[in-house]
């Protein structure tokens, strides 16, 4: 088909073609579908392209404006005033439950009256082209109407604004009678009275609203924890920092957990005196979710209760990380870890503390050189995140992780990820793996790069093997990023903490900085969401060298000194780099690194 034919059979077609959005083999069979298409409403090419053939909704639509001179909002949801927000908000609620399901269906949002014409009705849709504008606009008795094309993605968040997801656990909840329980002299615990305890739904209610709402809320983990006087504090870790979400009352502790241990797989209701491990899953927001279970006894107050604390890891696929740009990855680290990952073999080694981002750079990593012509396969106890294209080993009772870790050599492997060397025997099956040419990805917990070297030699691993096994060893934190709505440019500095980081004050004056202040956006902390900040130490034949000369111990600051002579910057002077770019505090950056 020729394209003068094209453009009068489909307009749509034509400018996605033409720009390269989709190639002729997509456009015959989007075009087949036109044609074949059963559905009772007749939908365009750009529709069937979004619903058929997985298309990105905002990329297509988008041109889908332009052709049809639609205007987009340019305006970020969270830069939209209250007032307007209150006004959207009574305009659906005040459309008649029918209409404002009809709205919410199709994605579409009576956005405002006009400013130079009051009596036209602004609407926004993901869609512009949808069939139930005109109806939606005559039920909202707008005399005249314009519509204007909204990301999808941006309509996700203002509609997650105005109209806040129902937690309906927490309603019910809410609609139950306050928990009660009668005090209890016996020296041991009543199992009868806990059973009365746990049978009561609202305790069902709570947990499962604290599922929906950690997910929601964007924590990574939720804790419960028991206290003396029949309360349970139940706090949300959100970007690093612990946050009272509720506090339950009234209600022996015990039966909390318990309800916790009857949702989880591989838990013991009865069992108070040992550690515990389990796993939920559940679908919120048509979201498969998943959630790691942790359970330990702890010491309490009164000796009749058997105190746990219990901590539940949430586990969101929509967290991975694929785009090693969004990783935060810079300058001399960024090369060196591209290098490092498309080696054909030897090891990269992620360091860190718990919870400093090390398996999402690791499974970044991955998703850089998984084909479909290599074999990956991942060894981690526990599975977090699943990962597309790699076979991941289950480890149970039947096989543990050391025994797994040696069935890896007998299955024909290019990359492996082994998830922590925790011991020598990990360390050297790993490093083998590395030396006879498998692409190996692993983590170490030490403070840097260069104590990374140290521990793997304490562990006993010959110093020629470290040398000579490794690309690069990357040491990471997370640092909290600045809010972006209320951050404000840094016009005194504390001279007592400049002066104690010895940062030049005279210097920083040349650079536009910024502080935390607080607002509604971001919970009145100054910062929403993290960075990672890295210091890369790449395995050059200076690094190698300093390595197999080691005596009785490496030497460190050889080893640093060296690096930087390389170009590597140390956590806390690449924590620094991005203060300057405004994505961080200075006192955000101090806090979570040290200097060496």
């Amino acid at each position: 088909m020729n394209d003068a034919n094209l453009e009068m059979t489909d307009k749509i077609g034509y400018l996605l073609f033409k720009k390269g959005i989709i190639d002729a083999q997509m456009l015959e069979k989007a075009l087949n579908a036109k044609v074949n298409d059963k559905s009772k409403v007749k939908r365009n090419l750009a529709q069937i392209l979004v619903q058929d053939f997985k298309f990105d909704h905002d990329i297509i639509f988008r041109e889908v404006a332009i052709l049809y001179a639609f205007r987009e909002l340019e305006t970020r949801p969270e830069e939209i005033p209250e007032n307007r927000l209150e006004s959207i908000k009574n305009m659906i609620n005040g459309a008649g439950e029918e209409l404002k399901k009809e709205m919410l269906d199709n994605c579409i949002i009576p956005f405002m009256f006009d400013e130079r014409n009051k009596e036209k009705l602004i609407i926004a849709a993901i869609d512009p082209t949808d069939r139930n504008i005109p109806k939606i606009a005559f039920g909202l008795n707008a005399k005249k109407y314009e519509v204007i094309f909204i990301k999808k993605k941006d309509y996700e968040k203002l509609i997650n604004i105005i109209l806040p997801p129902e937690n309906a656990f927490l309603k019910a909840m809410q609609e139950e009678s306050n928990l009660d329980i009668e005090e209890n002299d016996e020296a041991s615990l009543d199992e009868q009275e806990l059973d009365a305890e746990i049978n009561k739904s609202a305790l069902i209610n709570l947990v499962e609203g604290a599922l929906v709402e950690g997910v929601r809320k964007g924590a990574s983990d939720i804790h419960f924890i028991p206290k003396s006087g029949n309360k349970t504090h139940i706090m949300f870790r959100i970007d690093g920092n612990l946050q009272t979400w509720y506090v339950q009352e009234n209600t022996l502790p015990e039966a909390v957990v318990a309800v916790i241990k009857d949702r989880a797989k591989g838990m013991d209701r009865f069992e108070r005196e040992m550690a515990q491990d389990g796993f939920i899953q559940r679908e919120i927001d048509n979201v498969i979710i998943r959630f790691r279970v942790s359970i330990l006894p702890m010491v309490g107050t009164e000796l009749k209760n058997k105190f746990e604390s219990v901590v539940i890891r949430i586990l969101d696929d929509r967290k991975v990380i694929r785009d090693l740009d969004k990783l935060g990855l810079a300058g001399t680290a960024r090369k060196s870890f591209e290098k490092a990952i498309n080696e054909p073999q030897g090891m990269v080694i992620l360091t860190g503390p718990t919870g400093s981002g090390k398996s999402t750079t690791l499974v970044a990593a991955l998703y850089q050189v998984i084909t479909p012509e290599v074999n990956v396969l991942t060894v981690e106890d526990p599975v977090e995140y699943v990962i597309e294209g790699a076979r991941q080993l289950k480890i149970g009772f039947k096989m543990n992780f050391e025994q797994a870790i040696r069935a890896i050599l007998r299955h024909d492997p290019d990359i492996v990820l082994v998830g922590e060397m925790r011991d020598k025997e990990t360390a050297e099956i790993a490093i083998k793996l590395a030396n006879t040419g498998h692409l190996t990805f692993s983590t170490l917990h030490t403070n840097d790069a260069p104590s990374a070297v140290s521990r793997l030699y304490k562990m006993g691993i010959e110093p020629f093997l470290i040398a000579y096994a490794i690309n690069l060893i990357v040491a990471q934190r997370l640092v909290r990023r600045l809010c972006p709505v209320c951050k404000k440019k840094v016009t005194n500095f504390d001279e007592a903490l400049m002066n104690a980081a010895e940062l030049n004050i005279a210097e920083w004056r040349n650079y536009t900085i910024y502080e935390p202040v607080g607002c509604p956006e971001c919970n009145n902390t100054g910062y929403k969401g993290r960075l990672a900040i890295h210091e890369a130490l790449y395995f050059t034949k200076e690094i190698r060298q300093l390595i197999v000369k080691s005596g009785d111990e490496v030497d460190e600051e050889s080893l640093r000194s060296q690096a930087r002579k390389d170009g590597t910057l140390t956590l806390r002077e690449a924590g620094l780099e991005k203060v300057k770019m405004g994505l961080t505090s200075i006192e955000e950056v101090l806090s979570e690194t040290s200097e060496l």
